[in-house]
């Protein structure tokens, strides 16, 4: 296994760590049985990504052993955006048996923290995600961590989000545009709840300012609340 540097925007912003503490309080107060989550938005630049990596990192410095997937097959952008991973194995080659999960599990500065990355492109990235060996995957991965967080395509434009979720303890939905519609978001809860699995809530992502977000804290809406259904 590699060790790795995860560097994420807001990691030093004292009221964007207090939401993610909120975040995780909400996630943890689900259930116990709420294991694995898959976090998916509408579009792309919603933030999903990091708010999958910042709720995994609030986690593990509860003490609890977490591994984010990074299951955007697609076009992930994950290792080089958010760590100082340089091209490394994934998902994609554990799911065609081309490397096994430990060669490919990568381990951070953290040791409760680890990442499962995309790894190279395949041409069928949702019929692996449907595959048997993705279910059996989870299977393994929920008996070894405390928590498993699943990073997706926005479920807006692709269906992986959907493919996965059946396999998913519970969903959250990421907000981070303003100019999302109602029927979008409408929809996209319907195609989580259809899929069978259990919606947590949404996290309000990209507030204008720090005094907007000392605001909303201030007045008990979050910028990573949850939302109960």
């Amino acid at each position: 296994m590699s060790l790795i540097k995860v560097n994420l925007p807001g990691g030093e912003d004292f009221y964007t760590q207090e939401a993610y503490k909120v975040l995780r309080t909400n996630l943890q107060f689900c259930g116990k049985d709420i294991k694995v989550i898959v976090v998916t938005s509408h579009g792309e630049n919603e933030g999903k990504t990091t708010v999958a990596m910042q709720t995994a990192k609030s986690f593990a410095e509860l003490g609890k052993k977490v591994i984010v997937i990074d299951a955007d097959m697609r076009k992930s952008v994950m290792a080089m955006r958010n760590t100082t991973a340089k091209r490394p194995g994934g998902l994609s080659e554990v799911l065609i048996g081309i490397k096994t999960l430990e060669e490919c599990i990568t381990k951070t500065q953290d040791p409760s923290f680890d990442i499962l990355f995309a790894g190279k492109y395949p041409p069928n990235p949702s019929e692996l995600l449907g595959s048997e060996y993705f279910s059996n995957l989870l299977a393994q991965l929920r008996e070894q961590y405390d928590y498993v967080i699943i990073d997706t395509p926005p479920l807006g434009m692709l269906i992986d989000a959907a493919i996965i979720a059946p396999h998913c303890d519970g969903s959250v939905i990421v907000m981070g545009s303003e100019k999302l519609k109602y029927r979008d978001v409408s929809a996209m809860l319907d195609q989580m709840e259809k899929s069978g699995c259990r919606v947590l809530g949404v996290v309000r992502n990209k507030l204008n300012s720090k005094m907007d977000t000392k605001r909303r804290m201030q007045s008990g809406e979050y910028t990573a609340q949850q939302e109960q259904k």
